[in-house]
């Protein structure tokens, strides 16, 4: 087999097929399309003309170019165009059934050195390939939608697969710009993998009415920096698609956290199966739209009729990052800030702090030296919380230790007038047992802040069932004051973002300890085919790995699903003093903390 595989034919003509016959088309190969209907045809070649068109507009490519490009595409109607064919690769849609009729029918077809690639990312390539007359030319090709613009490309071995067989196509989807990664065959191979599994927690955790499905799409692009939320993203990918992957997912693991949402049935069995038919979790102006319409489960902005209390003063307790970070925060807000601390000299370092972040925001020309002097003029750094007996909005961000924040609860009720809103900035403990430390729960609630404040726009907003309406209306018309953007959920633990972003850590390092693809594999397939600005394991030594295991094990302890249960690896890492860059040590090494 070695094959440089110039003549390519694509089978099934829809999105994906009619992306990946661009990009060979592109590269210089051959492409026979091949698609039985002839609507699916035209709108191929219709496609790869518009886009070239479009490149040629933007100087990219030469019209000449263009007329070549187009040249090589060819469509047809029957498997027999395929005869010539160095390389096939099937993309019609996820059937057992379908895939395999494609492949006896290709056994006649196409010369014995051709290579047959099916593009599937949930069904099995092993039970493909042993369907086959020739088991050791058969593997997996996984594009990602869209095919010319997404760089990762997951070659997928059997045990069956000829070694030259999957040399050939890494070798092609080199040729093609593509990042190919190496990936046995287990439904969903990396990305699809992880990514899925992340994809039906925040559909369950739409269908449990937890949040809306504004908030969590919001949360997820504001918290981790994704370019969809996932809800959004389901509806991309399709909804039938998602619960078929994740039936082939569940199929195997039988992993409650792979089990399909009931949501994703109803909705894909009523023919709603997201922008394709024009409705999913959202509602679009028509098939195939990306335009999102208000519907009757759009939020009203009027929906907020309680108004907030005023607020003139915020204090701020802690000297860390965060606190800091925070108060930073509210004093480019225009607030007088209180920045306290255990001791007058912990509160003047971390004003300090605000000083030099400031500077530094001088230096880059975003804000004005005058600004900056202002700025800080409003922060004033005391050594106790008694300074927070004026201020109408107290702020905690001191260690994530229920019996130390407890303990400042209390002392926050003593001090602070009656009236002034109390929050806890807690990313996973219960803000209804701060509040009970007080005698007023109602004025308590949780502002999640993320790391670092100035920066990130996310608030999670976490009232109880305790907490006022005029206290969330407050803390609401205070994150738009300060440029944050609030979203709401309830009090349990991880609320929205740390509950979907875990476990889907937590999932990469098992798919480690499985052997069953790289760190660097894993990392580079989350970046090149989800989107994420960071792979799992790079994220996971930012945020620390002890950090990471307390949120786990948070989850675990609440939820009690098997499948939350913090994988050994994470738990032999931080026990062994591993946790991270800020330890020189994690799942990598560095060369300084």
């Amino acid at each position: 087999m070695d094959t440089p595989l110039s003549t390519v034919a694509v089978v099934g003509l829809g999105t994906m097929g009619t992306g990946i016959a661009e990009v060979l088309a592109r590269a210089g190969r051959e492409v026979i399309g091949i698609d039985i209907s002839e609507e699916a045809a035209r709108l191929a070649v219709a496609s790869l003309e518009a886009s070239t068109a479009r490149a040629v507009e933007r100087e990219r490519i030469t019209a000449e170019e263009r007329r070549d490009i187009l040249a090589r595409f060819r469509t047809f109607s029957d498997l027999q165009a395929a005869a010539d064919a160095d390389l096939v690769i099937e993309v019609v849609h996820e059937s057992y059934e379908a895939k395999q009729q494609v492949f006896r029918a290709l056994d006649t077809i196409v010369r014995p050195t051709t290579v047959l690639a099916t593009g599937t990312n949930a069904l099995s390539v092993t039970r493909l390939a042993a369907d086959s007359a020739h088991p050791e030319r058969v593997l997996g090709m996984h594009f990602f939608n869209p095919a010319p613009a997404m760089k990762l490309v997951e070659i997928v071995s059997s045990v069956l697969t000829a070694p030259q067989a999957v040399e050939a196509v890494t070798t092609l989807a080199r040729d093609l710009g593509k990042e190919p990664v190496a990936v046995g065959d287990r439904p969903g191979f990396v990305a699809d993998g992880l990514l899925f599994g992340y994809l039906n927690q925040a559909a369950a955790m739409y269908e449990a009415k937890y949040a809306s499905r504004e908030d969590i799409d919001s949360a997820m692009r504001l918290g981790c920096g994704l370019p969809m939320g996932p809800l959004a993203l389901l509806d991309l990918i399709g909804i039938d698609t998602a619960r078929t992957v994740l039936e082939a997912m569940y199929a195997e693991s039988h992993d409650r956290l792979h089990a399909p949402a009931p949501i994703l049935k109803q909705l894909s069995e009523a023919g709603l199966s997201g922008r394709k038919s024009g409705r999913g979790f959202y509602t679009y102006e028509a098939p195939g739209s990306h335009t999102v319409l208000h519907d009757a489960l759009t939020p009203l902005e009027s929906a907020g009729v309680t108004s907030g209390l005023p607020v003139r003063s915020v204090g701020v307790a802690g000297s860390g990052t965060m606190a800091s970070g925070i108060a930073e925060v509210f004093a480019k807000a225009g607030y007088d800030v209180v920045l306290a601390a255990r001791s007058q000299e912990k509160a003047d370092k971390a004003k300090a702090r605000i000083a030099k972040s400031l500077s530094r925001s001088v230096d880059k020309g975003r804000m004005t030296a005058e600004a900056r002097d202002e700025t800080l003029a409003k922060v004033t750094p005391a050594g106790s919380l008694d300074a927070f007996a004026d201020v109408d909005l107290a702020v905690e961000a001191v260690a994530e230790d229920l019996e130390v924040k407890q303990q400042l609860f209390a002392t926050l009720d003593k001090v602070c007038k009656p009236g002034a809103v109390l929050a806890t900035t807690t990313s996973s403990l219960p803000v209804v047992a701060c509040a009970r430390a007080t005698s007023r729960p109602e004025d308590v609630i949780g502002m999640h802040f993320f790391n670092p404040a100035p920066a990130m726009k996310l608030v999670e907003v976490v009232r109880t069932v305790l907490t006022s309406d005029a206290v969330h209306a407050t803390v609401r018309e205070v994150c738009v004051k300060i440029r944050k953007h609030p979203v709401d959920c309830g009090d349990r633990a991880g609320f929205i973002v740390n509950a979907l972003l875990f476990p889907y850590l937590n999932n990469a390092v098992k798919m480690v300890e499985q052997h069953y693809a790289s760190l660097d594999d894993i990392d580079a397939a989350m970046k090149l085919g989800g989107g994420y600005p960071m792979g799992p394991f790079q994220l996971l030594d930012v945020v620390g790995l002890d950090v990471s295991l307390a949120i786990q094990k948070v989850l675990h302890s609440e939820f009690r699903d098997p499948g939350l249960a913090p994988a050994p690896l994470l738990e032999h890492l931080v026990a062994a003093g591993c946790l991270g860059r800020k330890t020189g040590r994690g799942f990598r090494e560095y060369a300084g903390r």
